[in-house]
């Protein structure tokens, strides 16, 4: 019973909802990300933050109104959510980066970092959920109970 809770928070309707604003955020900060390192050659650092800075002015606003429906005012949630973005790209990006250097050695530079971005991505969308779920716009039980009510 325990494990089918856990298993539920990955495949309710707040998931789903977060998955197709990742969808859009993802389309448009990819195409940003790798234009900006392979067209324009900046680097991984700032063509990765390129892409989570753009993404995630469309995610937050998306993410807070629709996905979770936190009705927080304030700088709180923005502060919260701008923390979360910070430490799941700093932390998917610096494990992607060293990891592909390590498997892809024998590539070139280019070839490992285009992959690692790709990693970083993956890394960041799961660390960004469970944060933004579980943090960002966590719900009271007061707040839980009456939008699982309207949902």
């Amino acid at each position: 019973m325990y494990l089918n809770k856990k298993i539920a928070l990955f495949t309710d309707r707040t998931f789903m909802k977060f998955v197709i604003v990742g969808i859009i955020n993802t389309i448009v900060g990819t195409t940003i990300m790798f234009v900006f390192y392979n067209v324009f050659n900046f680097s991984y650092w700032i063509s990765s933050a390129s892409n989570y800075f753009f993404g995630s002015i469309c995610s937050y606003i998306l993410n807070k109104h629709i996905t979770f429906k936190n009705k927080e005012q304030g700088w709180k949630p923005l502060l919260r959510f701008t923390f979360n973005i910070l430490t799941c790209y700093l932390l998917a990006y610096g494990i992607a980066k060293p990891m592909m250097q390590w498997f892809l050695s024998d590539f070139s530079i280019t070839v490992q970092e285009n992959v690692s971005l790709a990693v970083g991505m993956c890394l960041f969308t799961a660390l960004n959920y469970l944060g933004q779920r579980f943090f960002t716009f966590k719900k009271t039980s007061a707040t839980s109970q009456h939008i699982s009510d309207h949902d």
